[in-house]
């Protein structure tokens, strides 16, 4: 069985357990929804090469049913060719798009225009969705979280591009030849993602992607 197999297996059981410790009114069936949660926890550490002390209290933080965290990507383009990317200081300033997380309070598009004026210095504006990616169906490498990708399409409305942010080491438009080369921050956006975006860039009103 391949690792990814291993882990869609871990993160369903995990699920599971959550589902179970919420809706169940029993001691006994509590006792081993917990126990499942433990097992899950350690066949993700083993997948992924994250410590049991991390994972652990990601998981048992959360108390009601489970569902898919969400990370939200900006896609700037400069003409046809070039799209905006940024090196993520806590990969080693290796190259993705803007973006992260989303956060609680904030429409899709304002976390996109939020990330982007916090990672670049730019100011933009959110202008369609353009995909909705399920991180399993895409190479990244293994990680505990179940995990949605928006893919945003922003224009730049003001601001200026600047060296260096808390937590990016650069930010430049990169030409659509350089994107093979360049050391992609892969946990968050893949090549032939970047590759697919610029679909867009030439055909504008193409429909949204959805896996």
């Amino acid at each position: 069985m391949q690792s990814t197999d291993w882990l869609f297996i871990a993160q369903r059981l995990q699920a599971l357990a959550q589902a179970g410790l919420t809706y169940s009114q029993g001691g006994y069936d509590r006792e081993r929804y917990e126990e499942i949660r433990v097992l899950s926890v350690r066949i993700l550490s083993n997948l992924t090469d994250e410590p049991i002390e991390k994972i652990a209290p990601l998981f048992t933080a959360e108390t009601n049913y489970p569902t898919p965290k969400v990370d939200v990507r900006a896609v700037i383009f400069r003409a046809a060719d070039e799209v905006l990317m940024v090196q993520e200081k806590i990969d080693q300033n290796r190259w993705t798009l803007p973006g992260g997380w989303a956060d609680v309070g904030y429409t899709p598009f304002e976390v996109a225009a939020k990330e982007v004026w916090e990672e670049t210095g730019l100011v933009v504006r959110p202008v369609r969705l353009l995909a909705v990616f399920d991180k399993k169906r895409h190479p990244h490498p293994l990680q505990p979280w179940y995990v949605y990708k928006f893919f945003i399409r922003c224009e730049v409305t003001g601001g200026e591009i600047l060296p260096e942010t808390a937590e990016t080491g650069g930010c430049r438009w990169v030409n659509r030849a350089e994107i093979q080369t360049l050391p992609l921050s892969l946990d968050r956006t893949t090549a032939s993602q970047i590759e697919t975006m610029f679909t867009f860039a030439t055909n504008p009103a193409a429909p949204a992607l959805c896996d």
